[in-house]
């Protein structure tokens, strides 16, 4: 990707979020993950896979669009997988994850009960990409979750905040830009480098005891910058560069959540790590 269109992606995100934060209501969320693939409440979890799954999308993503790929991947290998929508705005439909990030969490503290509630088992596996295997932090450490949680995976997590590229650093030179991204999209307000949200998050420790910790990244990652960010440190805790993998995989922010088999290999890898294969670019076969 050349250069300059590493820069505009992430602004595009930006100026869309705010956009949309602004704009009239329109149509209600339609996209429903298929009850005959995931989100299938009657799915009782198997002894070779004994906790359910919980896939958490990123900003701008919903529990349909963000996990085409990977939900069927895993199903497909005998997990009962769910996923959720989480952090809409009021009038914002289909671009979610916008919303303050501690409300967020909340959200999905309630899902993971009634997953839990529906599939009979004790803890549950957490995947999120993006925002989406960042904010479940909050829910370990904060309101109880680490009770409920086995793992959590993230891939291309924002675990420190973010530069985008170097653009939040232009905020200061732009009167009130701060307040207003604040006021029209919290969701990413809290996920800028510094933020009031990280700094409590990440305060007194990345990890709280009894959670599995993974984290996928790629070197070619141009939203959550710079990517080194995403790592977590603690004593329960894996940090993977997908190019340490596969040296000629080139996957970046977007696709390595949404498509890289890969990494989704790296994923199955984690939730399952007594039977863990290793991961090469051959990977993308299996």
């Amino acid at each position: 990707m050349l250069p300059f269109k590493r820069v505009l992606r992430p602004l595009a995100a930006l100026l869309l979020a705010a956009a949309l934060a602004t704009a009239p209501a329109a149509t209600a969320h339609a996209a429903t993950a298929p009850s005959s693939g995931w989100n299938n409440y009657g799915c009782k979890p198997s002894a070779a896979h004994p906790r359910p799954v919980v896939l958490v999308h990123g900003t701008l993503g919903n529990s349909v669009d963000n996990w085409l790929s990977l939900a069927p991947y895993l199903k497909d290998r005998g997990y009962c997988v769910f996923s959720l929508d989480y952090g809409q705005l009021p009038g914002v439909p289909l671009f979610y994850g916008l919303g303050p990030i501690d409300k967020s969490a909340e959200q999905l503290s309630a899902f993971v009960d009634k997953v839990l509630a529906a599939t009979g088992a004790a803890k549950a596996d957490l995947v999120g990409h993006s925002q989406g295997g960042m904010m479940p932090r909050y829910y370990l450490k904060f309101l109880g979750g680490a009770a409920k949680v086995n793992a959590l995976v993230g891939i291309a997590p924002d675990n420190h905040g973010t530069t985008l590229s170097g653009l939040t650093n232009l905020l200061p030179y732009f009167p009130g830009a701060s307040d207003l991204l604040k006021a029209a999209t919290p969701g990413l307000a809290d996920q800028i480098a510094g933020s009031a949200f990280l700094t409590k998050l990440n305060e007194g420790g990345d990890t709280v005891p009894g959670v599995h910790y993974t984290v996928i990244a790629t070197k070619y990652d141009e939203v959550v910058t710079p990517w080194r960010s995403q790592y977590l440190t603690g004593p329960d805790v894996r940090n993977i560069l997908l190019q340490d993998l596969c040296a000629v995989d080139l996957s970046e922010h977007v696709t390595i959540g949404t498509i890289d088999r890969i990494a989704f290999h790296e994923v199955a890898n984690a939730l399952d790590p007594a039977h863990a294969g290793a991961t090469t670019c051959a990977s993308v076969f299996s």
